[in-house]
């Protein structure tokens, strides 16, 4: 409503600016009209809405008054307002005439603006709801149009404005018209004609669809009856069509007051309203009558051409509105006028003819184009006359005329210009472009151009009727009256609809006639888009006459369609090719040349239609299939023709470039059409397929008769065409396998007519296809899903359908058996077996009738001496046992084992005989899935029971193997219960044991190994009763047999296979030495049988422990191992261990080892030891080694088992390997510093024999036993203290029940209880290591083992072997000076190393020693620490050894291990809180001074020569001592408190020494200087006592007077008491000549003066 409101308000409001306008523009000249303006505006302003301006003509009138002032600017004001005032409908419709009689008099002013304004009004008010309603006033208004339009004084763009608004008005009238008399309204086509699309078919679909919209406009939507009565708009337009008829034929118009009227623009009006206005005039009868009588006479009058023309209607585009009105009419009218359209129509087709210019022919052939493309004209046409009987046959003179044009090319002396002019219109138009000819093209040019531009409208006609023809019969069998050619139904004997009979009636008519046209142009024609829009009409009509049941025509159409396809050369066309390349090289032309064929595009696009058609017309063209199947077998030899080509490929090009380029994509495609047709016959009718068989047939038939006498060229086109036969022969049974039973017996007979040729070629070809036919049928749906519906189908329905397919699986299997046995060929024999492979790798699972046939045939092969045939067979059982046994019925799986069998003992093929072996192993796994007991019990059931079926299973699933079973459900249970898996399992383990015994050692070897995995694969599943038939029938007999064949067989040396001869000798194949001897081949062998006892045993050992007799095998088990370790070979006795091994490790750690078992083991190792030769060969000692490992693992794992006794048992083990080796071994590897391989395998194993805590009382066996090992030579250490061995245990130590022994002597009862319940080993301890080999080399690999061990064991048996382990590590230090360089030394003394620390660390982190370790105890063990530093630090560290092959390196290593010692005795031990007596601390201590005094204490001429690091050494030690001597004050304590006191003693007594001997040999040497070790031990000493400050406690032990300690523990700094002690050595060194001794000694001085507080006295006296 605002929106409105504000409309009108801005309307009001320009009114109002538009009458000020006028006002201002007529305010000099016009004061009427001014005054008149002025007062409208007050008028206006009144005003409330603009509704109320129709009853207030003072608004109007101003307007209509400035207008008739007649000045432009007045004029055009008012004629804007007055064209504003009829747009908003605000003029009454009274006002009209006013306002045209004021239009009539500005038409008549000069002034062009003024003109145009008036028409615009004119428009508007035509446009309005003034829109004139009576003659007068319509005349008046359309009389000023035609007066603007014909005026000469009017100019072009008034011309052109009034031409157009006269066009609009007469629009406007006649819209009034169909709206007063009810018409429909829609308007069908502007122009008057169908705009040409791309193609021809585009064209005619498009023609439908505006035929079909007309049709329904007035068949449904429009008034039905006709009208005679006009309502008063309808006269007034028939007034107006009357004038404009008669100024169309050059009169004048009486109501319109017009006496003449250009022509061609009142044709064009006429034309507009005829296209426009069907409605009116198929409803209202007078303007029927004059589109009758005066339209029609005067477009007959207009048509005719036996007459000149003068003026106007002679012009071309005159004539273009008489052909296009004729053609409206024809096309839009020609049901009710059927005389007019019949005498239009012949005039047309005669024009075409007459001697007229070729514009005015092209604009006739444009129009019969039209209506040939038109599928609803052309079928009004001919059923309006070439099927009435009285009645010209209008539509096929139309085809005629347009085939005498086409025709007419063969006969112009341009014609090949104009069919390559025609080949490009057609080309422009599939691009979509509009072809034009150039603009200086010549005279002869565009004749050229025209008389194409002719032939093609006639081609399209043509064209257009075929496709035509094509809609209606498609459109007949969309509506029922027809049958598709695709349909399941027979087609009716004769069609009845009146669609098909009008199509009919329309091919026996006109087929003739455009099959001799097209055929002439396609022939004559090279460009692709007429070739492809041609042989789309050759498609088109030949599938409307398949589809019409027409058999001529389509015969005819597919005749010559052939034709185009393929040309293979004439014998003088390969004649004059040859001679065309005379430089060619010899021969080559005449071989290329040979078959050379040349596909052009035209052959192709021919081809693809031939095709396209065939899939339309599978099952109509009966007998024309023969010319067909001929076409299509020579395109199959082109395909696969070498020389074959294509056009766009030049034939010179290299074969390589032609095969590289893309010219063979249309022979693939062609290829692949080829192949679809015959798939397509799926959709044939079985009795067209039949039809189709027997043309193939016959083709083959005829070509195998020739082929088998003819030679060369034509002997290869026979062999094409017979294989292009079978093929498709295949092709077709493979499209119908749900129908094969009718087929089956007439297509594979030929196939066995073939096999059975003479020809090896066609011999070939028939085995292909029998093969490929085979496997088609074998994998139908038929036989994939064989089971009946379920519930749903009754069991006569199941019994019936088993029926028919066993009886088709015996027909397809069965001639293959008959190839087989009926014929010695080889080839044929061959050809069978594989098609057999063939079936069972694709389709075994399919099979179930045909079984017994088969296994008998692949069993004699297993016995013919051919190798191919064996192979042939044995790969179709090896897809029988791996793919097939879940679906062969049980009732022949022994039949396949025992087949398996053949092969696998057949001597033809090595190989064949082991995958056999393998193929056994397969039916085992699958045999096992029917057991579904296991060890703990007795039920058994058999295989393949649907309600037992494993859930998974290798290669198939479980609803494959249900579904392939399921279809013999009642007949195969009973079955499958009754056979017994044991039976088939002992049958295969039968086997097996029998092939174990092979004199070809691959196939026993490979037997046994596939008996062991059977066995441990799937022993879980076998029950007591099998498991103890298996032991004793299978698995010990194998045992027996191996070991007594390794034993008796020959030792000769075998020669290989012979190679050859060279130089009279032959050559034989290399064996292996391992291998080259039969002992040696069953050596292995029974390797094999001990690997699978202990895969057998590591797998079932706890189940089998519980059978009956077990142990009693076990016993014998364990005498072959050990006899096998003694007397049998290297491998043999490895694999031997290995078997007990694997058994005892695998079950020990999980507890399944009962107790005997374990000892049994230890006690066969501890035999085999002992009775083991006293030799040191490679075998005895890999199995040596092999045990040690062996023994290591096994404690490992079985630890917990392990008791004291066993423990003992294995250290005595060990102990004997280590003396036979020591006794025995080689000194080839000791001199170069090697230890044999035993020893450093007993080395590896033992730090795995670590006591455990239930028998920690071992670690004292096991650490005294490594002892023994280490050196014992005499030595200061040696025996020393014998008597106190003992004493080292506590009073409180308590037991493994953690009881007081303070009742026992000495606290030795642990050790005591050990020795007594290991009196081999302690006896054996108490001897000296054999001297084999030095006793160094085994010990230095010992050491750190030893000392790994030790700092792992228990803290009470750690302290007990704690002395004796030092003692040894002592005397393994003292190697040193026989042996310096040699590492024993080197690595005791970081096993020393490591011992101390990690003791001290445990008194550090403990606070002391635990209270289970007595006094006593750990006084032993610091008198052995104090000995062993004591003699290896001063014996030794720092002295000059004599070496002669150690580095540089090595002396740097070596010093900084005696650093590294030095340390931790000075850093560690006497610094920590340890618990050593102080006599003990004092050795330790006095050991350091004493390495300290090495420098000084020799003469000046020995220092001289001393090496730099024992000085290095000596000035080390001396630095421990002012270490020790020092006050600290993070970590002081009692210990750390005594060992200071006793270090400054020392110290004070060392530095005395040191200042006075540095006097005497300054005194004696005079001027000479003194050696840089003495000057530079002296500087040391005087820099140290600078910066040493020892501890209150430590000075209290210094040798001073009593008021001096006195004073000097007043005050609490740091003091330096020490110095005062050496005083009067200081004072003597005052006079020494050394300047830098003067500088220290006045340092010190300076410090005693400090010390003594002289300098404060001194102070305070100044």
């Amino acid at each position: 409503m605002l929106d409105w409101r504000a409309t009108e308000m801005a309307f009001m409001a320009v009114l109002e600016s538009d009458l000020r306008a006028l006002s201002a523009e007529a305010r000099r000249r016009h004061p009427a009209v001014k005054e008149g303006a002025e007062h409208a505006i007050l008028k206006l302003r009144s005003l409330s809405s603009s509704s109320e301006i129709v009853h207030n003509e003072d608004i109007l009138r101003i307007f209509l008054m400035a207008c008739g002032v007649r000045t432009v600017k007045l004029s055009v004001i008012g004629l804007s307002c007055l064209q504003k005032l009829i747009s908003h409908d605000v003029v009454a419709p009274s006002a009209l005439k006013e306002i045209l009689s004021t239009l009539k008099d500005h038409a008549d002013m000069a002034d062009e603006t003024v003109q145009l304004k008036t028409l615009q009004t004119i428009l508007i008010i035509f446009q309005s709801r003034l829109h004139p309603e009576n003659e007068e006033n319509t005349a008046q208004a359309l009389g000023i149009c035609l007066q603007l339009l014909e005026s000469n004084r009017s100019p072009d763009s008034v011309r052109n404005t009034a031409a157009a608004t006269f066009r609009q008005a007469v629009a406007l009238i006649f819209d009034h018209v169909v709206c007063a008399e009810s018409l429909p309204t829609s308007k069908f086509s502007s122009g008057g004609q169908i705009s040409r699309t791309g193609t021809v078919t585009g064209d005619v679909n498009r023609g439908i669809n505006l035929s079909e919209s007309l049709e329904n406009e007035f068949v449904s939507g429009g008034q039905s009856l006709m009208r005679e009565t006009l309502t008063k708009d309808g006269k007034l337009g028939l007034r107006l069509l009357e004038d404009l008829t008669a100024l169309a034929a050059g009169g004048s118009a009486s109501w319109l007051r017009v006496n003449s009227l250009q022509r061609t623009f009142v044709l064009d009006i006429l034309e507009f309203i005829l296209s426009n206005y069907v409605a009116v005039f198929r409803t209202l009868v007078p303007y029927e009558q004059v589109l009758q009588h005066q339209i029609c006479s005067l477009l007959m009058t207009s048509i005719r051409t036996n007459s000149e023309f003068e003026g106007e209607a002679g012009e071309p585009y005159f004539r273009r509105l008489v052909l296009r009105s004729v053609a409206h009419i024809i096309r839009l009218y020609s049901s009710s006028l059927i005389t007019e359209c019949e005498v239009f129509l012949s005039m047309l087709v005669k024009v075409i003819f007459l001697d007229l210019p070729l514009w005015h022919r092209i604009l006739v052939l444009e129009i019969l184009r039209g209506f040939c493309v038109e599928a609803r004209t052309l079928r009004v046409l001919f059923q309006n006359f070439d099927m009435h009987p009285k009645n010209t046959n209008v539509v096929e003179g139309m085809v005629k005329a347009l085939a005498r044009v086409v025709s007419s090319v063969q006969f112009l002396e341009t014609s090949e210009e104009s069919l390559a002019a025609v080949a490009g219109m057609f080309s422009s138009k599939a691009k979509g472009i509009e072809w034009s000819l150039d603009n200086d093209a010549s005279n002869s040019a565009v004749l050229v151009a025209s008389e194409a531009h002719s032939i093609t409208l006639a081609v399209e006609g043509l064209l257009g009727v075929v496709f035509t023809v094509a809609t209606l019969t498609d459109e007949a069998v969309e509506i029922g009256e027809l049958e598709s050619p695709r349909s399941d139904n027979n087609p009716p004997a004769k069609c009845t609809g009146k669609t098909a009979a009008l199509c009919i009636s329309m091919v026996d008519s006109l087929w003739l006639t455009i099959l001799d046209a097209l055929s002439l142009i396609l022939s004559r024609s090279q460009g692709e888009a007429i070739i492809l829009e041609i042989l789309k009409g050759y498609q088109a009509f030949t599938q409307a006459c398949g589809v019409l049941r027409v058999v001529e025509p389509l015969n005819s159409f597919l005749a010559s369609l052939c034709k185009f396809t393929i040309n293979f050369p004439s014998e003088a066309e390969k004649k004059s090719s040859v001679l065309q390349s005379p430089g060619s090289k010899r021969s080559e032309p005449l071989v290329d040349q040979r078959d050379s064929i040349v596909l052009t595009p035209k052959n192709v696009q021919a081809l693809r239609t031939l095709f396209n058609i065939a899939h339309r017309l599978l099952n109509v063209l009966g007998p024309s299939w023969v010319l067909v199947l001929e076409t299509l077998a020579a395109l199959d030899r082109a395909i696969h023709s070498p020389h074959a080509t294509t056009q766009e490929v030049s034939a010179a090009v290299p074969k390589l470039m032609r095969e590289s380029s893309g010219q063979y994509s249309d022979f693939n495609i062609l290829s692949s059409l080829n192949s679809q047709l015959f798939e397509s016959s799926a959709l044939m009718h079985l009795s067209a397929i039949k039809s189709l068989l027997s043309a193939l047939h016959q083709l083959s038939h005829q070509c195998v008769a020739v082929a088998s006498s003819a030679f060369g060229p034509a002997s290869s086109q026979k062999f094409g065409s017979i294989s292009f036969s079978v093929e498709r022969m295949v092709s077709i049974l493979v499209n119908n396998l749900h129908r094969v039973e009718p087929l089956w017996d007439e297509v594979v007979g030929h196939f066995l007519e073939l096999a059975d040729n003479s020809n090896q070629h066609l011999r070939n070809m028939g085995l292909d296809a029998l093969d490929q036919s085979i496997c088609a049928v074998l994998g139908s749906d038929q036989f994939q899903d064989n089971t009946p519906s379920g519930s749903r189908s009754t069991s006569e329905e199941m019994g019936t359908r088993l029926a028919e397919l066993r009886s088709l699986e015996c027909s397809v299997i069965s001639p293959l058996r008959v190839l087989y046995f009926s014929t010695q060929n080889i080839d044929v024999r061959a050809g069978s077996l594989k098609i057999l492979l063939h079936v069972l790798e694709r389709h075994g699972e399919n099979l179930h009738y045909s079984w017994p046939n088969i296994l008998e045939m692949l069993r004699s092969v297993a016995d013919v001496s051919e190798k191919d045939l064996v192979t042939l067979g044995f790969q179709s059982l090896r897809v029988i046992m791996n793919d097939g046994l879940s679906t062969i019925p049980a009732d022949y799986l022994h039949v396949c084992l025992d087949v398996t069998g053949a092969y696998s003992a057949q001597k033809t093929e090595l190989n064949i005989s082991l995958t056999a072996i393998g193929l056994l192993w397969t039916a085992t796994d699958f045999i096992a899935k029917g057991l579904v007991h296991g060890p703990g019990g007795e039920k058994e059931t058999g295989i393949l029971d649907v309600h037992s079926i494993p859930k998974q299973m290798d290669g198939e699933k479980t609803e494959e193997l249900a579904l392939n079973i399921s279809y013999t459900a009642n007949e195969q249970s009973s079955l499958i219960n009754i056979v017994d898996c044991n039976k088939l399992l002992f049958s295969i383990f039968s086997l097996l044991h029998k092939l174990g015994a092979d004199d070809r050692p691959e196939v026993r070897n490979s037997a046994v190994r596939t008996l062991f995995q059977t066995l441990g694969s799937h022993g879980q599943k076998l029950s007591k009763s099998m498991w103890e038939d298996c032991l004793w029938n299978y698995v010990f007999p194998t045992l027996d047999r191996a070991s007594h064949m390794a034993a008796t067989s020959s030792k000769d040396e075998w020669q290989g296979k012979e190679l050859g001869t060279r130089g009279g000798k032959a050559v034989h194949m290399l064996i292996h030495h391992s291998r080259n001897t039969a002992q040696k081949q069953w050596d292995e062998t029974l390797v094999l049988v001990l690997g699978g006892i202990a895969r057998i045993l590591r797998s079932s050992f706890p189940f089998l422990k519980t059978l009956c007799n077990f142990w009693s095998g076990w016993e014998s088990l364990l005498l072959f191992v050990k006899n096998s370790i003694l007397n049998g070979s290297k491998e043999v006795a490895l694999a031997a261990i290995n078997c007990l091994q694997t058994t005892v490790l695998s079950h020990s750690l999980k507890g399944n080892l009962p107790e005997p078992y374990l000892n049994s083991v230890l006690d066969a190792y501890e035999f085999v030891l002992q009775k083991s030769p006293n030799y040191s060969d490679n075998t005895a000692s890999k199995v040596k080694q092999e045990i040690l490992h062996g023994l290591g693992e096994l404690y490992v794992q079985a630890q917990k088992m392990f008791d004291d006794r066993m423990y003992t048992q294995l250290l005595a083990i060990i102990d004997l390997v280590v003396k036979q080796a020591v006794i025995t071994t080689d000194s080839f590897e000791t001199e170069f510093g090697h230890i044999p391989p035993i020893l450093r395998t007993v080395l590896e194993t033992l730090p795995l024999l670590c006591p455990t805590e239930h028998i920690s009382s071992m670690w004292l066996i096991l650490l005294r036993e490594l002892l023994i090992y280490l050196p014992r030579a005499d030595s200061p250490l040696q025996n020393e203290e014998d008597e106190s061995e003992h004493a080292s245990t506590s009073d409180h130590m308590q037991d493994a029940n953690m009881k007081t022994i303070d009742d026992i002597p000495n606290g030795t009862a642990s050790i005591s209880q050990t020795k007594v319940e290991a009196p081999s080993l302690s006896s054996g301890s108490t001897t000296a290591l054999p001297t084999g080999i030095p006793s160094y080399l085994f010990a230095e690999k010992l050491v750190p083992v030893l000392v790994d061990l030790f700092l792992q064991a228990p803290e009470i048996e750690k302290y007990i072997i704690f002395p004796e382990l030092i003692q040894s590590l002592g005397r393994c230090m003292m190697t040193r000076r026989d042996n310096s360089d040699g590492e024993l030394w080197r690595l005791a003394v970081e096993g020393f190393n490591r011992v101390l620390v990690d003791d001290v660390s445990r008194l550090t982190v403990n606070g002391g020693p635990t209270s289970n370790i007595s006094k006593p105890a750990r006084t032993r063990i610091w008198k052995e620490v104090a000995d062993v530093c004591e003699i290896f630090l001063v014996g030794y560290c720092g002295r000059a050894l004599p070496s002669s092959s150690l580095s540089p390196v090595a002396l740097r290593a070596d010093e900084l291990l005696e650093m590294a010692i030095l340390n931790i005795l000075g850093d560690k031990i006497l610094k920590s809180p340890i618990d050593a007596p102080l006599n003990i601390l004092q050795r330790l201590v006095s050991t350091l001074d004493r390495c300290a005094s090495r420098t000084c204490s020799l003469p000046v001429e020995t220092v001289e020569l001393m090496p730099s690091h024992c000085s290095r050494f000596s000035l080390t030690c001396l630095q421990k001592l002012f270490t020790l001597s020092s006050k600290e004050t993070d970590n002081w304590n009692l210990t750390r408190s005594e060992v200071s006191k006793i270090s400054i003693m020392m110290l004070m007594s060392r530095c005395e020494y040191i200042l006075n001997r540095f006097l005497a040999d300054e005194n004696d040497l005079g001027e000479r200087p003194l050696p840089a070790a003495r000057l530079e031990e002296i500087i040391f000493v005087l820099q140290q006592l600078a910066c040493l400050i020892i501890h209150s406690d430590t000075a209290s032990v210094l040798p001073l007077d009593p008021y001096l300690k006195s004073g000097l523990a007043e005050e609490n700094h740091d003091k330096r008491p020490h110095l005062l002690v050496l005083f009067p050595s200081f004072c003597e060194l005052v006079i020494s000549r050394n300047a830098r001794i003067r500088e220290l000694v006045q340092v010190l001085l300076r410090l005693i003066t400090k010390e003594l507080a002289l300098e404060k006295v001194s102070l305070l006296a100044s």
